[in-house]
């Protein structure tokens, strides 16, 4: 599958990423992002685990899919795993850690959210919400890394290869 389209210009080319790139990085960086948060916020409230411990399983579990998710893809170009672990950790980092960082403080700060249960639209809307503020704030900052050969830019390459 190529990405081109994602870039539209060189990644590596200072203050010519388009808006468009960073949106396309941000956002297959949200869905493994989004994956591990959903499924954390629904585990740990479903399992009746403290509010800290529900929000440490839905950071991991981001992480772990975000980077599964890149790795699936790199991998299929053909590198080994340890190439792929290397090239996500550089890839997706910065991304999850701000997305994580954004979207689970929007939910621990609307009222009530983390206590509302699993069958409340105030978890959910809280949720959705958190992640769309954390895709939005994120845009920029995948905009300013591809913008330097960082971030998606890194992966970039793997996407050609087939």
């Amino acid at each position: 599958m190529n990405h081109d389209h994602h870039h539209g210009t060189n990644p590596a080319a200072a203050g010519r990423t388009t808006w468009g790139a960073a949106a396309a990085a941000t956002l297959h960086c949200l869905t493994g992002c989004a994956i591990g948060e959903i499924l954390g916020m629904v585990i740990g409230t479903a399992a009746g685990l403290h509010n800290a411990a529900t929000v440490t399983l839905s950071i991991t579990l981001a992480f772990v899919f975000g980077y599964a998710l890149t790795m699936r893809g790199v991998l299929r170009a053909g590198v080994g795993f340890r190439t792929a672990l290397k090239v996500a950790l550089a890839s997706d980092t910065v991304s999850i850690a701000v997305m994580e960082l954004l979207d689970n403080t929007v939910v621990i700060a609307v009222p009530g959210a983390m206590d509302a249960g699993l069958t409340s639209a105030l978890f959910w809307g809280s949720l959705i919400f958190s992640l769309v503020v954390a895709f939005v704030l994120t845009v920029p900052v995948n905009r300013w890394m591809i913008s330097r050969g960082r971030g998606h830019a890194v992966v970039h390459q793997y996407h050609r290869a087939h």
